[in-house]
């Protein structure tokens, strides 16, 4: 899935740039499925591909892994933080200087989940360069670029894996990565994503239901400008 081709200036690579491609991207997780035990995701493509995993190595921590078990990127959770907040570093990495992106939770309330996210070049975080916006029981949300309405990615709700596959599990839903973008980078967003949602709903706070919604999942995704319509993919 990954692509060497040269990248057009409008790409967005967080992760790496061989992670963007000039197609869309459909991805879908599902939880306790036989690659992955217990409480982890496995992440899978199109065609029921377990492409990567999202392990679990304490309380509040979490590591993306490629197929062949390689850690992508690390997940941790910031304790003690006045809002919900995770850093995404490089690797297994829990060094600041691997740090790639920060995400806060700014809204968290029974109807929307919102999260700004800062890359590590962004000190000053006075503007986020990302921001997803998740909706309850809805279409899920959209991951934006910046402040603006210009969509990177779609989230759906789904409650099959693949369709006509027999990858099934707990907790499923997909994501839709718009060309050019860093998919693995949407992954981890969404891992983030799925993580405050499991905290808020553990303690009663409102928050989406992950898995239960329902809604169509993959297909064309709403990239451009907009708040769910712009140019599709």
């Amino acid at each position: 899935m990954a692509s060497n081709q040269p990248l057009p200036k409008n790409s967005i690579a967080v992760i790496a740039p061989h992670y963007c491609t000039p197609y869309q991207v459909d991805l879908y997780f599902a939880k306790n499925v036989f690659v992955a035990e217990g409480n982890n995701l496995g992440v899978f493509d199109i065609n029921g591909n377990n492409i990567f995993k999202v392990q679990s190595t304490g309380k509040r921590r979490r590591i993306l892994v490629d197929a062949a078990g390689v850690p992508v990127v690390s997940l941790q959770e910031k304790r003690f933080s006045a809002h919900d907040r995770w850093k995404v570093y490089r690797g297994d990495s829990s060094d600041s200087k691997d740090l790639l992106f920060d995400v806060k939770r700014t809204r968290f309330a029974q109807l929307r989940t919102q999260l700004d996210v800062f890359l590590a070049s962004n000190t000053a975080q006075r503007v986020c360069d990302f921001k997803i916006k998740q909706k309850y029981r809805k279409e899920s949300g959209f991951i934006y670029q910046g402040d603006s309405q210009k969509i990177i990615a779609e989230m759906h709700e789904k409650q099959t894996v693949v369709p006509g596959n027999n990858v099934l599990g707990k907790d499923t839903f997909s994501v839709t990565t718009c060309p050019n973008v860093d998919y693995v980078f949407v992954i981890a967003l969404r891992v983030v994503l799925y993580e405050i949602n499991m905290v808020g709903e553990a303690m009663g706070l409102g928050a989406d239901e992950e898995g239960g919604g329902g809604g169509d999942g993959g297909g064309d995704c709403a990239c451009g400008d907009g708040g769910g319509g712009g140019g599709g993919c």
